[in-house]
């Protein structure tokens, strides 16, 4: 299951040229034409990541992502057309892990896979990340990527988890958005990406605001996002 990718797009002529690169690094590749047989696959749990395209010829791949979310939370890398930012923020919005526009290179799909599964790897059992992290009412759990608020389970993406992580490791500290995009989506930061913010405005839904009613996280103008803690 470590390498299995599921490819769900009606392009057989393009899955067939990613099925064939991405076998060459190691992958095990399964594709599905369509979106019911794609949703049936995905639902089967046995996948590591999963590939969607945004156009399909039965349901669309928001439609698609709402199902498989619905019931998993299997990795997503959301194939949108190239210049379409409202697909890759509703993609986003809808639980995608990432998104890569077409066309792509395949050396970036690779890389970009590479860094969704990493997100997704849990710690070695005894390291000091297994020890939960805590700040105020929310615990986080690296070994189990499982976090709580008033003991009750939020459901996280693996971008959502690793970026609350990091956030809360510098709780009451400013973190760059250059920062949160190179650990947390593992590439160079650039000022037309806005994916992280995406990213950020869902945690803060997820997590929702302190006791106070003010967010748990904060947007600092022009520098990045900071975590904030109660004052005792």
């Amino acid at each position: 299951m470590v390498n299995r990718i599921l490819i769900i797009d009606d392009d057989a002529e393009l899955c067939a040229l990613v099925a064939r690169f991405l076998s060459s690094e190691g992958f095990e590749i399964d594709r599905a034409a369509d979106a019911v047989q794609g949703i049936g696959l995905a639902l089967s749990g046995s996948y590591a990541l999963i590939m969607l395209d945004v156009m399909m010829p039965d349901l669309n791949g928001f439609d698609v992502l709402r199902r498989i979310r619905a019931c998993s939370r299997t990795p997503v890398l959301m194939l949108t057309a190239r210049g379409d930012t409202h697909d890759r923020v509703l993609g986003l919005e809808l639980g995608a892990d990432d998104y890569l526009p077409k066309p792509y290179e395949p050396s970036e799909l690779a890389a970009r896979i590479r860094a969704i599964l990493r997100r997704s790897e849990s710690p070695t059992p005894g390291s000091a990340a297994t020890v939960p992290l805590v700040v105020d009412d929310i615990e986080l759990n690296a070994a189990s990527r499982a976090v709580r608020r008033h003991r009750k389970v939020l459901e996280l993406t693996s971008v959502e988890f690793d970026l609350l992580e990091l956030l809360m490791t510098h709780a009451g500290t400013i973190v760059s958005r250059e920062g949160l995009v190179r650990k947390v989506l593992g590439r160079e930061f650039s000022p037309y990406d806005r994916s992280i913010d995406t990213h950020v405005c869902n945690l803060r839904k997820k997590i929702g605001r302190m006791k106070d009613g003010t967010e748990r996280i904060k947007g600092i103008r022009g520098t990045g996002y900071l975590y904030a803690k109660s004052i005792s």
